[in-house]
């Protein structure tokens, strides 16, 4: 086995036991403390930070000299030169709202970029993944995607609101002048999940500003492994930067209309 087959290895088999926590957390939603971050629309759950510090765990004791980078938790430094990129659980405010749309991602990175990333969706059951150079991957067999749209019009967008009013206000009128553009436009509430699904084909594109690091680690490596074209978008403010995720056909349009 190679040093990426092991890296993506110890990121599925950490994904799968974070998930299945989460799903039993997912069971018990009325017990669970919740608190707010950012803005009031922004939730932590004791379930999130719970499964980042599993996951921490689980990653210490099997590279202790990693660096390691989590949304709910201190950046761990290291010395080996590689990073684990750690979302554990991406689409909160669905999980507390009964929504079974959201996931754990995990990714490591080395002075290159992104080397292998997991996204697992625990309520389908679905593991996505892909390494540097690699195919894409869905529970362990080559990813097969449904054919992406040919051009804009046909075209099914995902993308993603952030939390505060002014950024909203921003993206509502992007996605208001893309609308009539596009066949329809989706925003379900998971980046990681988004990205995983546009690689095979649920959706032809995605866009979003305002995503941070471990939102879109391991699924962007998953879209770029499937051929798509991952373009950086710069900020807008009051938009911080972002992703952008399409086809080739599509890319360089769908660009320009959410610039």
């Amino acid at each position: 086995m190679s040093a990426q087959d092991e890296l993506l290895a110890l990121a599925t088999a950490i994904a799968h036991e974070a998930g299945a926590e989460l799903r039993t957390a997912f069971g018990r939603l009325g017990e669970l403390r919740i608190s707010a971050k950012s803005t009031p629309t922004d939730l932590v759950s004791e379930a999130d930070v719970a499964t980042e510090r599993l996951i921490r765990a689980r990653l210490e004791a099997a590279r202790p000299d990693d660096a390691i980078l989590g949304e709910e938790g201190d950046d761990r430094p290291g010395t080996s030169g590689l990073r684990w990129v750690v979302d554990p659980l991406d689409g909160t405010v669905n999980f507390l709202f009964g929504i079974p749309q959201w996931g754990v991602s995990i990714a490591v990175e080395d002075e290159q970029g992104m080397l292998a990333g997991v996204v697992y969706d625990p309520m389908r059951d679905e593991l996505w993944a892909a390494d540097r150079g690699g195919e894409p991957m869905l529970d362990g067999a080559p990813l097969t995607p449904r054919e992406h749209a040919r051009d804009l019009a046909t075209a099914l967008v995902a993308t993603g609101f952030g939390y505060d009013a002014d950024v909203r206000a921003a993206q509502a009128e992007i996605a208001g002048r893309l609308l009539p553009l596009v066949r329809d436009i989706r925003r379900i509430g998971s980046a990681a999940i988004d990205l995983a699904w546009t690689a095979a084909g649920r959706y032809d594109a995605y866009f979003e500003r305002g995503i941070k690091t471990w939102d879109y680690a391991a699924g962007a490596l998953i879209c770029e492994a499937a051929g798509l074209v991952v373009t950086h978008l710069d900020p807008a403010p009051p938009m911080d930067a972002g992703l952008l995720v399409a086809p080739r056909t599509l890319a360089d349009e769908l660009a320009s209309l959410v610039d």
